[in-house]
This record gives structure tokens, C-alpha cells and sequence, in this order.
């Protein structure tokens, strides 16, 4: 395990939205680079970075044309290693998005893989053995290619899936996982591993990792070919980490051996019961609403079990929000942002805070930009500001990537840099709170103290420190057996005489005087 990671506060860069360097309207690497102090400064001391590889941009990057060439729209590859080597000055660390399931369609493996004849990459991707072989229950592309066969898809019909085999055999066009074709299709993924590591990467966010081998009905399969690069990684990269996107920490950190798991925003989850659960009739129903309609059992139900299976393995990494996710604003108003924020900052594991979130970005229904669809609202440039196009570009209105905030009270950087009670500034003392104390970093030392069926406030203990949490508007008066002393707050709380009291809408952290 690497050990940078007990005490990591990752920052999420949608690169193509952060900060444009050379005035043609899309964020750079280069701008990345320019702003590391910025991210340092909340806090946050890694960064994961979304695709920043050659794309055709069918999918914003997801779609791969070449996995060692920077896309030319974000710089060179040179450019790439600067931003690693000034990251690393800072004591910095950063990931890259490695997307392993499929590519694109442009890619040169894909253009050789479609040809009639047999060459080295005819078996790289998924073939049915003839083009009426369309099977119903894998989505598939075919009749244009000269290649006599069908190829699987793993999302957009760019996006060929590659082939790591399959655990159950169903067809006789499907390889075994263990066959050596797909095997060489690991090993290229562990190169393109290498090549960026031996750069200056200091690791990977995985795209659908659970989604490698196919008719893995318990991802056994998958689960042993990620433990094959972790093995790799332990003995020629042991500070390298990964996160994975699969939300199920037993089989992606116990059996897969992922470093950290995401917990995702997957509808019915506990997760999403925090922060966007709503009602059949659209009214809020999310613990952190101050509506106060919240359930945090919902919550402790699906997270306790992930947390006591994988507590002694790895992380479970809780997000502020991501490129796929509404962000928290498209429900939330600020006060309710810095009590959720503060919460999932302070919560065992390794969190990563969206880039914007730390200011309240909004949340836009926007037409769609490279496949974003109803993701595209919540991948708008950054806001650094109050000038033109909010400090993200010097380029001309029409040229951005995506529209920035058009309002007048549009959140940026530089207004809430001169509030010390802003959303930004709420952040950065979270997380100097979490720096200073190693019971607040990663270790997994979360204990319930308080919490009952649609009740508030939510009280658990994290080594000597208590913290409370009551976000709804109404005032909580609850028996607490703990005695300490305030370390951080929000609104109002005290605890004296046995009894917790709570304003509406307050966060506390208590030093205790009870230490384990």
C-alpha cells in the first residue's frame, strides 16, 4: 500500500474545463500546471485528471485513439511531465484516467483488428464470426468493416470493447480469458501502465474496471487479472496507486486489490441516499437536505457492511461529486454544501473534492458537448474571477469548450477568497483539520455513537474526536455521553451536562476528552 495515501486529499480535473493557458478556449495541461498552488492551497494535495490521452473526442476522451500521446488540444506529453515534476516539487501526487475497456474506433489496433486477413491485432477486440451474428445481449456494431463479424461495443458505438475474454464460454467465437490473445491484451494495458509511470505518473484512476472480462457474472475473472497488475505495480511500482470505478469495495479492494473503491452516486445506494435522493414527487428526501426528510440508516445499512469488509485491505473513496454526477448545487444551497462537504472530508477512507465544488459550482442543463448528454451540466469551466469568461480563458465567448455562469452571483474563486465563512474557505479549514490529526486522515477508525431511523443529528467517533452532524434546519437536543472540547464548527453546537444541542443546519468536530 503506499503510504502517501494515509494522508491524500484528492482534487478531480476535468482538463478541457479548468484553465485554458493558450487562449483557444479548452483547458490545458499547461493550465493544470499553472494552477497547482491553487490546488495545494485548498488542501488537497493529489490530483486526478480525466483522459488527457489523443482522442477523436466522440466520448470527451473516454474514446482513446493513442493511450502514450497527449491529446494535441491539451499540450504535448512534454507538457504532461512538467505538470508532474511541479506537482511532485509540491509534494504532490498525481493520476491519470487509464480507460482499459475499450478504445476508439480510430485507434490503430482497432484499424488493423478490422481487417479481412489475420494479423496481431485481429484478436484485440471482441469478433463475432460473422456479421449476421449479432447477439441480442451484448451491444454490437456491424457492417462496416471488411472484417466478416461483429464487434462488441462497451458504451458509444465508437467505443469497440476490448478483448479480455470471457469467464463462461457461450459461443464459439468467444476466447477463454486465460487464452494467450487476451492475455497480451492485459499485458498492453500493464505498457501503457509503465510508459506513464515511468514519466512521472503516480498512478491511475480505472475506468469500468469491472467491466474487463466478459460473462463474469462475479467479476472472478476480472477480479484475478487486476490482481496480476497489482502484483506488477508491488514490485516495479510500489508507490503507484489505484482507484477504481467499481462501488463494490469487497470484490474491487478485497479480491481485485485496488488501493481505494469509489463510492458512487448509484441510485437506491447508501451514497446517494446523503446528498440527491428525492421523493416520487420530486421533494427532497436526502439526509443533508435541510429538509430534515432524511434517513441516515439508509446511509449506515449499505456503508457499513462495504466499510468492515475492506477496512483492513484499502480505502473506500467518498466523492464531493464527479464528471458523470449532478453536481450537489443542482439541490443544495451553500449551507447545505459546506455541511455535506465537511462531512465526506472528514469520513475514513480517501476523498476526492470536483474541481468547482469547493466554490458551489452549478449544476446547467446544457446541449450536449462530446457525449456528455446530461453530464455535460456539470463539466462547465472553472470559475477563478469575476473578468471575462470568469478567469478561464482569454478567448472569445463563442470559441469555450462550454458556456461558463452567466449570472451576476456566479460563485469564483476570487469573491470568496475575501470571505472567510465561504464555501471556499470552509474547505480549506476542513481539510487543514484533517492534515493536522491522524485520526481524521485514513485510517479506518469510524464508530457510530448516535443514529436512529429518520432522526437527527448523525454522532460518530473517529479516534479522540466526536463529530455531529445536524443539517437540518430544526434544533436537535439529544443525549451524549462525551465530554471535549470544539476543534470545528458549523452554526452553532454545544455539549455540556450529558446533552448535545444543535442549531439548525450545524457541523461540529469535538476533541475528546475520552481517547481511545
Amino acid at each position: 500500500m503506499p503510504n502517501w495515501l494515509k494522508d491524500a486529499v484528492f482534487y478531480e480535473i476535468y482538463p478541457q474545463s479548468f484553465h485554458d493557458s493558450n487562449g483557444d478556449g479548452i483547458g490545458d495541461i499547461n493550465g493544470i500546471t499553472e494552477k497547482l498552488d491553487y490546488v495545494h492551497s485548498l488542501g488537497c494535495n493529489a490530483i486526478w485528471i480525466n483522459p488527457c490521452f489523443d482522442s477523436p473526442f466522440m466520448d470527451a476522451g473516454y474514446d482513446v485513439r493513442d493511450y502514450k500521446k497527449v491529446a494535441p488540444r491539451y499540450g504535448t506529453n512534454d507538457d504532461l511531465k512538467r505538470c508532474f515534476t511541479e506537482a511532485h516539487k509540491r509534494g504532490m501526487h498525481i493520476l491519470l484516467d487509464l480507460v482499459p475497456g475499450h478504445t476508439s474506433d480510430q485507434h490503430p489496433w482497432f484499424l488493423e483488428s478490422q481487417k479481412a486477413e489475420q494479423n496481431a491485432y485481429s484478436s484485440r477486440y471482441i469478433w463475432t464470426d460473422t456479421v449476421w451474428n449479432r447477439p441480442a445481449d451484448f451491444g454490437s456494431m456491424c457492417g462496416v468493416t471488411e472484417r466478416d463479424g461483429c464487434y462488441l461495443l462497451n458504451f458509444f458505438s465508437s467505443q469497440p470493447a476490448l478483448n479480455y475474454g470471457f469467464n463462461k464460454i457461450t459461443a464459439p467465437w468467444q476466447k477463454h480469458y486465460t487464452d494467450p490473445d487476451c492475455v497480451a491484451t492485459r499485458e498492453a494495458l500493464k505498457d501503457i501502465m509503465r510508459f506513464w509511470l515511468e514519466a512521472g505518473c503516480d498512478g491511475f484512476r480505472v475506468d469500468m474496471a469491472d467491466s474487463l472480462v466478459k460473462n463474469d457474472e462475479d467479476h472472478q475473472a476480472t477480479a484475478e487479472l487486476w490482481r496480476n497488475v497489482r502484483e506488477m505495480l508491488d514490485r516495479e511500482y510500489p508507490e503507484a496507486a489505484m482507484v477504481s470505478e467499481w462501488s463494490n469495495p469487497a470484490q474491487a479492494i478485497c479480491q481485485a486489490r485496488f488501493h481505494m473503491d469509489f463510492y458512487l452516486n448509484h441510485e437506491g445506494c447508501g451514497y446517494y441516499s446523503l446528498f440527491r435522493k428525492t421523493g416520487n414527487d420530486g421533494s427532497q428526501q436526502s439526509f443533508f437536505s435541510k429538509q430534515g426528510q432524511g434517513d441516515i440508516l439508509e446511509f449506515l445499512d449499505d456503508y457499513l457492511p462495504r466499510y468492515n469488509v475492506s477496512k483492513s485491505s484499502g480505502y473506500i473513496s467518498f466523492i464531493t461529486c464527479n464528471h458523470d454526477t449532478p453536481r450537489m448545487t443542482r439541490s443544495f444551497d451553500e449551507s447545505e454544501c459546506k455541511i455535506a462537504d465537511a462531512f465526506l472530508l472528514l469520513m475514513p477512507g480517501v476523498p476526492f473534492l470536483y474541481y468547482g465544488d469547493e466554490i458551489g459550482m452549478q449544476y446547467f442543463p446544457l446541449k450536449s458537448v462530446e457525449g456528455g448528454y446530461n453530464r455535460t451540466g456539470s463539466r462547465t469551466p472553472m470559475q477563478w474571477t469575476n473578468g471575462k469568461n470568469l478567469g478561464f480563458s482569454n478567448a472569445a465567448k463563442e470559441k469555450l469548450y462550454l458556456p461558463v455562469d452567466g449570472r451576476d452571483c456566479a460563485p469564483t474563486v476570487e469573491s470568496q477568497e475575501q470571505d472567510s465563512n465561504s464555501l471556499l474557505n470552509t474547505v480549506r479549514k476542513v481539510l487543514a483539520l484533517r492534515h493536522a490529526n491522524p485520526d481524521l486522515q485514513a485510517t479506518p477508525n469510524f464508530e457510530v455513537i448516535y443514529a436512529e431511523k429518520k432522526k437527527y443529528p448523525f454522532v460518530f467517533r473517529r479516534g479522540k474526536f466526536v463529530i455531529a452532524v445536524n443539517p437540518s434546519c430544526r434544533e436537535t437536543n439529544t443525549l451524549l455521553d462525551e465530554q471535549g472540547e470544539i476543534a470545528f464548527q458549523i452554526g452553532r453546537s454545544m455539549l455540556e451536562n450529558g446533552r448535545l444541542k444543535m442549531r439548525g443546519q450545524s457541523f461540529v468536530v469535538f476533541e475528546s476528552a475520552q481517547k481511545d
